[in-house]
């Protein structure tokens, strides 16, 4: 799972939290000026480009550099398949886009041609024609008859159906709808299922497979197309020779040559069991990786790369496909370890009933990594942090992996402004406390997040996968559940007497920023009218109404209006920690029990319904700020060095391409489908 800042839009607040995976989107809090020309790329809509930084590649050996490389082509490879997921349409759109903007010939400050543009970095930006929070199609501030000039001037191609779908609003208006009082799967426009079929038949088709007893379940619809084929549900398994093949040959052939310069044997295990899956299509094959891969952990290089994260589905079955590389940061990994050397320690100190706790929790290594590069749903927008194996019997049994992406985080706070703690902080008390410990508030709620959060508690034994006994709340549910986790720690002496803050000053900042951002500041990226549905900030708006309205006879939390503004005070943060702890022990025992009713009000109560009068109030404040809500990120480019022989002599990196360059540069180099 990951945790997003991936989802990840920088807006600045002070909670480092989204997950895991996307929300491609964790958010920053970042008080401090320290906005940087270099780091940021680009500027359009909503979105905002920035460029991360590799420190010390050069110091790594050739096999090294060479197993980064090929891992990047091999994750690059696989870009076109997020666009199809996304829309059936989004292929033959983004090729039309990448042709014009390719051969434009017109005047650059023309405004038609430049609202053009912006609508082009947009779908580059998400992937498609959708939003990739909000889920809206975009709407094209261009005429129809000023896209069929650049069309016939540049030599595009569109077809009708994909001249509707850009410009008619009711055709695949949205690409994910979660809301229980419609069939979310006809609703939806991805590409996860075939014509015809409906919410109820995948619902019953896979009641019919899954055994709830079944203690080490495959994670079934992970990589496949549901699709009517003559009147009966047919999987279309994404694989070699199958649907997706040719990008997924070319993902083989590049594992292939990644196997050559494994770092140890468990890598060169683990990459060839990754291949075996790839060519199959096999879910037991797609476990047997993820044990290996999980137990890998010896190297300086290590990679993602599958299908992997189920927030695009409306159900939570099918999985994006992403990709990272990653090279261990050891200096910082070596400080933040001890949060997975406790992990035992936090499981036994939890609130949840001691029957939902892990009695020996397995081997949780965490690790801060530099990216290396990112494709598919992890980039442009991408995670602040992930803990994977997702399939809960793995991590029960043989452990999980946690990063933190620590050059990502970095290229954050270096394109972070002032920001709005100023603008929404009740007072300068919480002003200065968090321009001394909001970002590492932010790292810590990271790190307890992943490795504690998404590795604890158990459920219990006949009632199945969360995707199956929770369904479409499953997803928020989990992120509450590990966010909860980590807010509950960060008011613990505990991390202070293991040397991870010097104080509980720094759970204090947390606290203040994460009861701003789910009450307020996240709406900023919500249209006027409009309520939550992305996973991730129906997780923050559940726990923070929540324990605002449970508070409210103490005062632990105090609303208050000044000057027409609101602003919420914290007034008793041990007893918020309590609220905190009391919340986390339900909704470990909803996903434990699989209580799909108590979970369904959680959410549908607390985490979905914005006050529409508090939404205004945000878009205003925040208008004059002029922040981008959403961050992405440019990947370096790869360059391999060869002698006369054709063989690689050296791995040189270049990172100076604008996101307009590299957008087309990728569809160059990478467009294998359709």
């Amino acid at each position: 799972m990951k945790l997003k800042n991936r989802a990840i839009p920088v807006l600045f607040f002070s909670s480092l939290l989204v997950s895991c995976g996307s929300d491609s989107t964790t958010e920053t809090e970042n008080p401090i000026d320290k906005s940087s020309t270099e780091i940021i790329v680009d500027r359009f809509a909503d979105a905002q480009v920035l460029r991360y930084e590799i420190k010390d590649f050069d110091k790594l050996t050739l096999n090294q550099k060479k197993l980064v490389y090929f891992l990047a082509q091999a994750g690059l490879s696989g870009r076109d398949i997020i666009y199809d997921q996304n829309n059936a349409y989004n292929l033959e759109i983004r090729k039309c886009l990448e042709t014009i903007v390719a051969n434009y010939k017109g005047d650059e400050k023309d405004q038609d041609w430049q609202n053009f543009l912006v609508y082009a970095k947009r779908v580059w930006f998400s992937n498609g024609i959708h939003h990739h929070y909000g889920m809206d199609k975009f709407k094209p501030e261009f005429s129809e008859v000023f896209f069929t000039k650049l069309v016939k001037e540049t030599g595009a191609k569109i077809s009708k159906k994909g001249f509707l779908v850009i410009f008619d609003p009711t055709i695949d208006a949205k690409r994910k709808v979660k809301d229980a009082n419609v069939d979310m799967i006809v609703a939806s426009a991805n590409n996860f299922y075939g014509e015809g079929v409906t919410q109820k038949m995948v619902e019953d088709f896979y009641s019919k497979m899954i055994d709830p007893n079944d203690e080490t379940p495959v994670e079934y619809g992970l990589n496949s197309t549901l699709i009517l084929k003559d009147g009966k549900l047919f999987e279309d398994v994404w694989k070699s020779g199958g649907k997706y093949g040719k990008a997924i040959d070319q993902i083989i052939f590049w594992l292939e040559k990644a196997v050559t310069v494994a770092e140890n044997p468990k890598q060169e295990k683990a990459l060839k069991k990754l291949i075996e899956y790839y060519k199959t299509g096999d879910l037991k094959i797609w476990d047997e990786y993820n044990i290996l891969w999980a137990s890998s952990t010896e190297g300086d290089i290590d990679w993602i790369n599958g299908f992997i994260e189920v927030y695009g589905d409306a159900l939570g079955k099918r999985a994006d496909y992403e990709s990272m590389v990653e090279i261990t940061d050891f200096e910082a990994s070596k400080h933040m370890k001890v949060v997975a050397q406790n992990a035992q320690w936090f499981e036994d100190h939890s609130t949840i009933m001691d029957a939902h706790k892990k009695k020996n929790v397995k081997g949780v290594s965490y690790k801060v990594v530099q990216v290396a590069s990112e494709s598919g749903d992890a980039n442009p927008t991408t995670a602040i942090g992930v803990n994977l194996p997702n399939n809960n019997w793995i991590r029960e049994k043989h452990g999980s992996k946690s990063i933190s992406l620590g050059n990502i985080i970095a290229a954050y706070e270096k394109a972070g402004g002032p920001g709005l703690v100023k603008e929404f902080a009740n007072d300068e008390e919480e002003i200065n406390r968090a321009e001394k410990y909001a970002a590492l508030g932010s790292k810590l709620h990271t790190a307890l997040h992943e490795v504690i959060g998404h590795a604890s508690g158990q459920i219990n034994k006949g009632v199945g996968q969360p995707s199956e006994s929770l369904k479409n709340y499953a997803s928020t549910l989990e992120e509450a559940r590990a966010d909860l986790v980590g807010l509950y720690y960060l008011m613990d002496q505990k991390l202070a007497d293991i040397g991870l803050m010097p104080s509980l000053e720094v759970g204090k900042t947390q606290y203040d920023g994460y009861i701003r951002n789910g009450m307020m500041t996240q709406l900023q990226r919500l249209e006027l009218g409009k309520n939550v549905e992305e996973e991730h900030m129906q997780n923050r708006q559940l726990v923070a109404s929540w324990v605002f309205e449970k508070g409210k006879k103490d005062n632990v939390i105090e609303k208050i209006v000044r000057n027409g503004k609101t602003y919420y005070d914290i007034k008793d943060y041990q007893k918020l920690r309590t609220l905190f702890g009391e919340l986390l022990r339900e909704i470990q025992r909803i996903t434990s029990e699989g209580d799909y009713a108590a979970g369904k009000n959680l959410v549908e109560t607390y985490g979905v319904i914005v006050d529409q009068k508090i939404h205004k109030e945000v878009l205003d404040r925040v208008k004059p700020l002029n922040l981008a809500p959403y961050n992405g990120f440019v990947n370096p480019v790869f360059v391999p060095v060869t002698n006369d022989k054709g063989e690689i002599t050296d791995v040189k990196i270049e990172n100076k391409q604008s996101f307009v360059e590299q957008m087309l540069y990728y569809g160059k180099t990478y467009s294998f489908l359709k």
